[in-house]
């Protein structure tokens, strides 16, 4: 199936110039998919393989980086108020959905490290309106393995907006511990849309709010979803997903770990793995989409909210390809910040 691919700007209710894309299959889509990528990334380039992927299945994805990210207008990589980031994606997805050819169709919303809390939020926003999530290690809860203290966040609190764009939060490259396969790696590292600097100080105690009120209110996450974790991921603890899982009052929600991987399961795998990662996806995406006959009520009740007993899946692990054999990689004994490794207050700037 071919794929259509355009690219065009458009300017958020702060006056803000931001860059949009979609992917498109030359037929009517059989749904509509909408992006939410990481922290420090970008659609166009890093994000290309998911939106091909989907529109050759037959799928309408769209994609807008984030305000200060990628190709977008703005401070790199600055967030003044992650509300911003939310508002901007939950308007242009919601103009995409109101054009008369889409107005019809599915909607999911699909979220890669912070760009699953951004998911979550924008469901938030509108409970009622999203048909569905794909969670890719999404930044939803802090893992117990670090707990901030107070009086540091109380601190930086005090002088975050005397100097809330200085690289002061301490990093580590995390690329090497995110992306398997060496070439993809490195292609990781040479995309220069992809923010690799110090996070700044507004922009972490952002995201650290926002994790902190989604780990309380995560039973408020009621829509269907799809959440993925790589086993052997030391970016981003695979603990967070289980707690989503665990605590959301989905009816319909599954989640799949996948023993050998590491934090790029779209991305930075072997192909064979990342293969298996879209097959996944792709299976959940028909399913609620009524392509399967047996599954053709699961969209029905997950919009209705109907009070029969609704379908729900149980937990499934996907195993990895690892030429028969499962690799050991040890977890170090890190702490972990938004779902993120690092010493306290320390995040990384590449996911």
């Amino acid at each position: 199936m071919g794929v259509e691919y355009h690219e065009e700007y458009i300017r958020n209710s702060r006056g803000v110039q931001l860059f949009t894309c979609r992917w498109l299959p030359f037929s009517s889509p059989k749904a509509l998919v909408f992006l939410c990528h990481g922290y420090g990334m970008e659609c166009s380039g890093f994000m290309r393989g998911v939106g091909t992927k989907l529109a050759n299945h037959g799928y309408a994805v769209f994609g807008i980086d984030y305000e200060g990210h990628g190709r977008s207008m703005g401070s790199r990589c600055y967030i003044k108020r992650f509300d911003n980031i939310v508002n901007d994606c939950s308007d242009f997805f919601k103009s995409v959905c109101a054009r008369e050819e889409y107005r019809e169709k599915t909607r999911f919303l699909y979220g890669e490290s912070m760009g699953g809390g951004v998911a979550l939020l924008i469901h938030k926003k509108d409970p009622s309106f999203w048909h569905g999530a794909l969670l890719v290690a999404p930044m939803c809860k802090i893992s117990e393995k670090v707990k901030p203290h107070p009086m540091v966040i109380s601190l930086l609190t005090k002088v975050e907006d005397v100097i809330p764009r200085w690289k002061i939060v301490p990093t580590k490259d995390v690329i090497d511990s995110a992306f398997k396969d060496p070439v993809r790696r490195e292609e990781v590292r040479g995309n220069k849309l992809i923010y690799q600097e110090k996070p700044r100080l507004k922009t972490a105690l952002e995201m650290l709010r926002t994790s902190m009120h989604l780990e309380e209110s995560l039973h408020e996450v009621t829509l269907p979803f799809l959440v993925l974790h790589g086993e052997a991921d030391i970016v981003t603890d695979p603990e967070v997903s289980k707690a989503l899982y665990e605590q959301s009052s989905s009816k319909d929600k599954t989640i799949k770990l996948y023993p050998g991987m590491w934090h790029g399961l779209t991305y930075g795998e072997p192909e064979d793995n990342i293969d298996i990662v879209f097959s996944d996806i792709i299976s959940w995406l028909d399913k609620r989409n009524g392509e399967n006959n047996d599954n053709a009520t699961l969209v029905e009740k997950s919009v209705c909210r109907a009070t029969s007993t609704p379908f729900e899946m149980n937990t499934i692990s996907s195993p990895a390809i690892t030429n028969g054999q499962k690799p050991q990689r040890t977890r170090p004994q890190a702490n972990y910040l938004c779902g993120w490794k690092g010493r306290r207050m320390h995040h990384h700037s590449a996911m």
